[in-house]
């Protein structure tokens, strides 16, 4: 992905330095570890399910070096892009976009939606609207999950960004509280349908990221491999050695690098209607 002389978002709020101390990561996510924990939050699930609100912060001496700063840039020009398309985006529905912020962080974080740790990867909050991501994760990417390349990290912020889209759309008010309506197994079959949802509008902004002319050769394979590399089935066999469909939340490998590519195809709202669309 082209970056050099790029706008870079002026929506960043860098809280790195502080760490949260006495709050503890209710591990759960049925046996799955910290992957799983990473998984959940990454692509979507309600940071209150797994952190404990009870936390505190302090300040500790953050230094940061020559990759810090390449990474910060990097997301800081990645959040601008989604700005700018979103908003002409919303516009052409005669909606009006309104920014999220991208908070930088190390360790644990205060959120809206209570403390978030590191181990479990980037988030969105729809309490305040923000993204988190401690930049560390970008090396968990390579190693633990096998999606190298900046296009893959790329695609995680576009993500999550598709989170905020759907909390703007009024998408996650109508799904959200159907958690407590449901089983645990009917709502997660909409839980997936949601994540596929973010995968779309992720795609969405990569169609118009290249008409932009900023994909270089190999983003696009990048950006799926990552998708596929966060598939439930993919998490799953790695994790347990068998897969547990019922369980999904967040859809297949195949699903995620199906609705991200659909979303590459069209490059519209319209065309991500997840919850009464099919794979083909």
């Amino acid at each position: 992905m082209k970056t050099d002389g790029r706008r870079k978002s002026s929506n960043v709020e860098d809280r790195r330095g502080r760490i949260g101390r006495g709050g503890a990561i209710a591990i759960g996510g049925g046996g799955l570890g910290i992957v799983g924990i990473i998984l959940f939050l990454l692509l979507g699930g309600n940071p209150t399910d797994l952190i404990d609100k009870s936390a505190t912060t302090q300040d500790q001496p953050y230094v940061v070096n020559e990759e810090d700063r390449e990474l910060a840039d990097f997301v800081s020009v990645v959040l601008a892009d989604t700005e700018d398309i979103w908003t002409e985006l919303f516009q052409q529905e005669g909606l009006q976009y309104e920014n999220p912020t991208l908070v930088l962080y190390t360790g644990q974080v205060e959120t809206a939606c209570g403390y978030g740790s590191a181990a479990a990867g980037p988030f969105y909050c729809p309490g305040d609207r923000k993204l988190y991501i401690d930049l560390e994760f970008y090396n968990e990417l390579q190693s633990s999950f096998k999606a190298p390349g900046d296009f893959a990290m790329a695609y995680v912020i576009a993500h999550e960004v598709g989170h905020h889209v759907q909390t703007l759309l009024g998408i996650s008010d109508q799904v959200m509280p159907l958690r407590q309506k449901l089983s645990e197994e009917e709502f997660n079959k909409y839980l997936v349908r949601f994540e596929l949802q973010a995968d779309y509008f992720a795609g969405v902004w990569a169609h118009h990221e290249k008409g932009r002319g900023y994909l270089e050769e190999g983003d696009l394979q990048e950006a799926m491999t990552a998708a596929g590399a966060v598939g439930d089935d993919t998490i799953q066999k790695r994790a347990r050695g068998y897969v547990v469909p019922e369980s999904f939340t967040h859809g297949s490998a195949k699903q995620r690098i199906y609705w991200f590519e659909h979303g590459f195809k069209l490059g519209t709202i319209k065309g991500g209607d997840t919850f009464n669309q099919t794979e083909k």
